[in-house]
């Protein structure tokens, strides 16, 4: 099966967007809609694909980035975040990023303040992970942050697919629906109510060939991956990956 996933790279594109809409999802989730002529030529092939957000800290920073610059000194750089393309429309040249308001963090700060009119500037994707339509199943594991990956791949898998996504959040208020042509059943997991790795321990893991994405906090996410190893799932077929990290560091991965 490891020919059903490959990677495709991608020409590196800056683009200055401009904030189109602004939608509260759930009392944690908004959704920053970006347009312009720059997303001509945007390419996202994976549903876990990411762009690069970047933040000025002060007026020489966002004065180089309205510029086109990127200053060769690291420390002089703005600030990047990580971000899934949840949706992007080629015909109307809109994309969608979801981002969790937690308070902290320069991406955070930057969407609770959004508003239509406002310009950010993304970088990428660099490259894409591409799963083709081989697997009889699917297994997603995440909290928050993953959820604009998993609704993207749970939009995108066919009819006659199954999928088992358990989904780990704050409360019941940020449950989302999760459309998707396949056979899909959902388990939302309130963080303090249960732990997450034990729940992945008494998961029963879907049949048939199967694939399995994984994407929470740096340590949980080291943790499920190897739950899911000791149950026998295939490592080729197997993504798991640090979305964030607790002590609130960028992950680069």
């Amino acid at each position: 099966m490891t020919d059903a996933i490959y990677r495709v790279n991608h020409t590196l594109h800056r683009r200055a967007l401009q904030v189109l809409r602004v939608t509260d999802l759930t009392p944690r989730m908004r959704r920053v809609t970006l347009g312009g002529a720059a997303l001509e030529g945007f390419v996202s092939l994976g549903s876990d694909d990411h762009v690069k957000l970047l933040f000025a800290s002060d007026a020489a920073q966002q004065a180089a980035l309205d510029a086109g610059e990127l200053s060769a000194d690291a420390s002089a750089r703005p600030t990047m975040r990580e971000y899934t393309p949840r949706r992007f429309d080629p015909q109307a040249l809109e994309l969608d990023i979801d981002f969790v308001l937690h308070g902290e963090g320069p991406a955070s700060t930057w969407a609770a303040q959004a508003a239509p009119g406002q310009t950010l500037h993304i970088a990428g994707p660099r490259a894409s992970l591409v799963v083709t339509d081989a697997f009889d199943s699917y297994l997603l594991i995440g909290d928050e942050t993953a959820i604009p990956a998993i609704a993207r791949r749970l939009e995108e898998l066919p009819a006659g697919r199954r999928a088992l996504v358990l989904v780990q959040v704050e409360d019941a208020q940020e449950r989302q629906p999760l459309a998707s042509p396949a056979n899909v059943e959902v388990i939302w997991m309130l963080r303090h109510e249960q732990d997450l790795v034990e729940r992945v321990h008494a998961l029963p893991l879907p049949a048939g060939s199967l694939y399995s994405w994984v994407a929470l906090e740096k340590r949980l996410s080291r943790a499920v991956k190897g739950v899911l190893l000791d149950k026998g799932v295939d490592e080729q077929a197997l993504k798991a990956v640090a979305y964030w990290r607790a002590d609130d560091t960028p992950d680069e991965d």
